[in-house]
């Protein structure tokens, strides 16, 4: 299984992004899927998770107002919108799967994308 993720970028405060993650090798609706986020200095840190069918979502408190996450099971792909963005979300985002789970938990994960840089401009 392999995670390809996609759609970073450099935006200004208040701008809109979204991540694309392309599961392969397998099918995605067998995954709990989530977007954790890792900036230099810190802890790779949780931002949000979908359940198998895409019918549950858990966020972090820091995003919950502003990021969406979803899933397209057909295109075997997890998303992550993200509005109004802060300088605070600077950050290398990273997909992750978990086999068969319902979330996925930092301790957990199965797979990790290769990552893409977020910059947010003041």
């Amino acid at each position: 299984v392999q995670l390809q993720a996609c759609g970073g970028g450099l935006v200004q405060a208040g701008d809109s992004l979204r991540l694309s993650c392309e599961l392969s090798g397998g099918a995605s609706s067998k995954y709990a899927m989530g977007w954790f986020r890792e900036t230099p200095g810190k802890e790779r840190e949780f931002v949000a998770t979908i359940t198998l069918s895409g019918s549950n979502s858990l966020l972090a408190d820091s995003v919950k107002d502003r990021f969406t996450i979803s899933r397209d099971n057909t295109k075997n792909t997890v998303y992550l919108q993200m509005n109004n963005l802060k300088p605070e979300d600077t950050a290398v985002y990273y997909c992750a799967a978990e086999w068969g789970n319902t979330v996925v938990t930092l301790s957990s994960v199965d797979y990790w994308g290769q990552g893409t840089l977020v910059t947010v401009s003041s």
